[in-house]
């Protein structure tokens, strides 16, 4: 059985002397140079959504990887997963609408949430990215017994990483799926902290951010522990929210990936842990703070050192080093095993020239609970217009309205905007807003 059907048939194909009389129109002709393996779901190719043959061999591969109950492709990125996962914990919700969710929450869940006509409790955090639920918290929270699931997202943005065991045995108390974003943590299957080793009946793994994968690439992944058997709904769910049409460019790199995964890149990854533990010593002997418990992002508090983060990501990209994220007060760096140890040097001769000032003492405005005028799917599906954010108050968002990244929303769609959150916009450089025609 090989550890690449999908990547070997592709290139097969590709080196044939075959005439193209399907998709997609380059008709495998060099333009970018990666058209000859660019197809379509042709006789031999299996069908992402109704996968027999090599695709379904490959997921049975990315399964044994994982140690899953089972694991599904995603060529368009968690989010896909996200609506998926959603919509497969509704068939079981035994009429009940709503699920308790961490405030934190990609907007991909609030399109879920739209489009799966589902309501939502948010659980609090501290502040816009992070929201640190703890068990005794969560117990308390699932008291009264009206939702179908909870969904948390560890890793968060910035760093901060949940007790999902302890999380998972208090949803599995009440008898309620656990459902996380793991978008950030497919590597953490090989440092021993994925949901899947965790107790969480299902996640989704970005698998470009942390693994050798083409952007857009994914995983769905039921745990062997799972309270239903999702898996039987997983390719239908996917199917109702996907193209028709997979990149089998995405494909083949997810695929090709799992022969790296089964060979030594556990090794990979503990030598990446290893120089991401070296920055942080560093880091701290030269007295820049940084947040965060995650092995391979580093979340630097700029304004302790005297900079905004959009300052010091200005003087990182003069150096040729470019962050994963940052704004005012955030400056996130994400390493993976294809960061090499001149990567790190560079940072480190970066920071250790960096003449520090005195700190900014300019704090961010905290996000407070707003309330709520209709449903996420009513806001969603209204009428709707845009204003500038200082006329925004009193009216109710429509969208979000957040950039990707973090994609976190200061407000949720059906909330009304008040003079915080119009505070929040304008700190985080949010000019317009759409709102429900009123």
């Amino acid at each position: 059985m090989s550890k690449t059907p999908i990547y070997d048939f592709v290139q097969k194909y590709a080196q044939g002397e075959n005439v193209r009389l399907h998709m997609p129109g380059h008709k495998g002709k060099r333009n970018l140079g990666c058209e000859m393996y660019d197809i379509t779901e042709i006789c031999g190719a299996d069908s992402l959504f109704e996968a027999e043959g090599i695709i379904a061999q490959s997921e049975r591969n990315l399964s044994s990887v994982f140690e899953t109950r089972a694991s599904f492709y995603s060529t368009e990125g968690s989010s896909l997963c996200i609506r998926a996962m959603l919509f497969m914990a509704m068939q079981y919700a035994d009429g009940k609408k709503k699920v308790l969710a961490g405030r934190n929450a990609h907007k991909s869940f609030m399109s879920a949430l739209a489009l799966c006509d589902a309501d939502v409790d948010w659980l609090y955090g501290d502040d816009l990215y992070s929201c640190k639920i703890s068990p005794d918290e969560l117990d308390a929270a699932l008291t009264n017994g009206e939702y179908f699931a909870v969904y948390v997202t560890s890793p968060d943005y910035l760093g901060n990483v949940l007790d999902i065991k302890g999380l998972s045995i208090v949803c599995h108390k009440h008898n309620l799926p656990l459902i996380v974003d793991n978008a950030h943590g497919a590597y953490m299957k090989f440092t021993g902290n994925h949901p899947m080793d965790n107790g969480a009946d299902m996640c989704c793994d970005s698998a470009h951010k942390t693994l050798p994968c083409l952007t857009g690439s994914a995983y769905l992944h039921i745990s062997k522990s799972a309270i239903k058997p999702y898996e039987k709904d997983a390719k239908r769910a996917m199917s109702l929210f996907a193209s028709t049409s997979p990149s089998y460019l995405i494909l083949a790199s997810m695929d090709k990936a799992n022969e790296e995964m089964l060979g030594d890149f556990k090794n990979k990854v503990a030598e990446t842990c290893r120089l991401c533990d070296e920055l942080k010593a560093e880091l701290s002997h030269l007295g820049i703070e940084f947040t965060g418990r995650e092995k391979l992002k580093i979340n630097i508090k700029p304004k302790t050192a005297g900079f905004l983060g959009t300052e010091l990501a200005s003087l990182l990209e003069k150096n040729g080093i470019y962050p994963e994220f940052y704004d005012k007060d955030n400056l996130v760096m994400m390493f993976s095993p294809g960061n090499g140890a001149e990567d790190f040097e560079r940072l480190t001769s970066f920071f250790r020239g960096l003449k520090k000032r005195e700190p900014v003492q300019q704090t961010a405005p905290v996000v407070k609970r707003l309330e709520r005028a209709m449903s996420v799917r009513e806001a969603v599906f209204s009428p709707q217009r845009s204003v500038p954010v200082n006329l925004a108050e009193g009216k109710i968002l429509a969208s979000a309205c957040v950039s990707c990244p973090p994609a976190i929303p200061i407000a949720v769609c059906g909330e009304i905007i008040d003079k915080c959150a119009i505070e929040c916009f304008e700190y985080y450089d949010i000019d317009v807003v759409n709102v429900v025609e009123q």
